[in-house]
């Protein structure tokens, strides 16, 4: 199967069935995929070849949707990139996968120029949205393409295992690094975790995750492959808005992030009316055990799926959720067709309460990084039988007894101070047990005694006052000495990669 295929089986099986609801429209699966061949098409007659990468440089929006669909019936590769990425870093990006054709808002053209002069591989341009008086060279419309072109399938011949997407991420230098992954990967993928999560046509998933992201991007790909109904909003900038369309699209599915869930954790959630909902996902960092038993009792209807994956193979473990209970704080078993494992530094495997770093097999273990062999040899090593390749995580897990794993810390956040290595989630757990904290990271500072002291950030929830006093007292009460905070910073918020994560690394830049 390949990944277009989602939208046109599904077309045939639901043509009249909405698919998309999007900046207060809708499309059915027949018009979304008549509108991808229109594209498609006018791809190909625009000078976009079998493997040429495509650029989709779109916040959130049904011409990014149609955008990855088209790019693939055309038989390219596509890269979605975050709409808030500043034009030198796009530029870099696109001279890194050598993209052929961009996507890009007509609100942006002005960018037009400057990404011509700088990318030599760059060919077409489709500018996006509402035309602006002055049409640079080398740009068409995508209004323009729809009018123009045919609404023929047209022909195929990409197989399973060429690539399909590069998902740019960036690793511990903050230089992004393209995860090439093919169709048959994210075809295995979306089976795996589409499995577990028991998902219908009858399912209406809500995303706020930038299509960028991966966690966003599979919300797209899963439910237009079991034909369900997507709700794509641009953020959760404004969570009373987003709650409102839960409750009119009569939303199943809320897929979310630590920091959108510490959101809504501090909103009066009796004035919406969220009983559609029946299971709502986290993954991109561990959710507090504190913020889990909150959310589970403000939604004891709800399915809870507490999930950790990398884009580097995109899912790892789920937790299954009736063992929350049992263990809130494990991030579950493996998706299923994969297999895991934990090792030490000599590469021995190691039992349970061991800790180690994870390595990942199955079908889902991506192709490696864009034109980056030695980053590539470093995380994906030689597997079982020939041309097999197993993902080195870099992060640090235990097992229990039963398999179930449990997240300690990214290699390079361990925090070494009087000679012993702290996890920071240890002390974030904490952390999230004092009454008015809504948001909480730590991280380690230089110290001249310590190695590394233990500093904390804060953020408060509406109408906390808290002191630092307040806060070591309470890690005093919970924490082992060499394990507590020696100094905390409250903030108003915290910096987040656009993903949604704690930007840990700016927070250490300025401490």
């Amino acid at each position: 199967m390949l990944i277009h295929e989602f939208l046109q089986n599904s077309a045939q099986r639901f043509p009249d069935k909405v698919a998309l609801v999007c900046d207060g429209r809708q499309w059915t699966y027949a018009q979304l995929d008549e509108q991808t061949h229109r594209v498609a098409n006018a791809l190909s007659a625009i000078g976009v070849r079998r493997d040429d990468r495509v650029a989709i440089w779109l916040p959130n929006s049904a011409e990014a949707v149609v955008a990855v669909f088209a790019t693939l019936k055309a038989g390219g590769i596509f890269t979605v990139l975050n709409a808030t990425t500043p034009v030198e870093k796009i530029a870099r990006i696109l001279n890194n996968c050598t993209a052929r054709a961009l996507f890009l808002p007509a609100r942006q053209a002005g960018a037009v120029p400057f990404l011509q002069g700088n990318v030599p591989s760059l060919g077409p341009i489709v500018l996006c949205g509402p035309p602006s008086d002055d049409i640079p060279a080398g740009t068409v419309s995508f209004a323009h393409l729809l009018d123009a072109f045919p609404p023929t399938p047209p022909p195929c011949r990409t197989i399973d295992v060429d690539l399909a997407c590069l998902i740019y991420t960036s690793g511990s230098t903050g230089e992004p690094k393209g995860v090439m992954s093919t169709h048959a990967n994210v075809v295995f993928a979306t089976s795996s975790i589409i499995q577990y999560l028991e998902n219908t046509p009858e399912d209406v998933v809500i995303n706020v995750l930038p299509l960028s992201f991966d966690y966003g991007l599979y919300q797209l790909l899963m439910v237009f492959r079991f034909g369900g109904t997507l709700v794509l909003e641009r953020s959760f900038a404004y969570p009373a808005a987003v709650l409102r369309r839960i409750e009119e699209e009569r939303v199943t599915g809320l897929p979310g992030v630590p920091t959108l869930y510490a959101m809504l954790l501090q909103m009066d959630l009796n004035r919406f009316d969220l009983s559609s909902l029946r299971y709502m996902t986290n993954t991109a960092a561990a959710l507090p055990v504190e913020h889990i038993r909150r959310l589970r009792e403000l939604f004891p209807w709800v399915r809870f799926y507490s999930m950790y994956g990398l884009t580097e193979c995109k899912r790892v473990c789920y937790m299954p959720p009736e063992e929350l209970d049992r263990r809130p704080a494990s991030v579950g078993v493996p998706i299923p067709g994969t297999e895991v494992w934990i090792e030490d530094e000599t590469g021995r495997r190691l039992g349970p309460g061991e800790v180690g770093e994870l390595v990942v097999r199955g079908s889902h273990v991506m192709q490696g990084y864009w034109n980056d062999p030695e980053e590539t040899a470093r995380r994906y090593r030689p597997g079982r039988y020939p041309a097999e390749r197993l993902l080195y995580t870099g992060d640090l897990f235990w097992m229990d007894e039963d398999g179930f794993l449990y997240f300690v810390a990214r290699k390079d956040d361990i925090i070494k101070t009087r000679g012993e290595k702290v996890a920071p989630r240890e002390v974030e757990d904490v952390l999230y047990r004092l009454p008015g904290v809504a948001e909480a990271v730590v991280i380690g500072v230089p110290d001249e005694i310590l190695g590394q002291a233990i500093k904390a950030f804060v953020v408060c929830g509406d109408g906390a006052r808290l002191t630092e006093q307040d806060v070591l007292r309470h890690c005093a009460q919970h924490l082992e000495d060499f394990v507590r905070p020696r100094s905390v910073e409250f903030r108003q918020s915290l910096p987040k990669t656009p993903s949604g994560k704690v930007d840990r690394r700016a927070l250490k830049e300025g401490a």
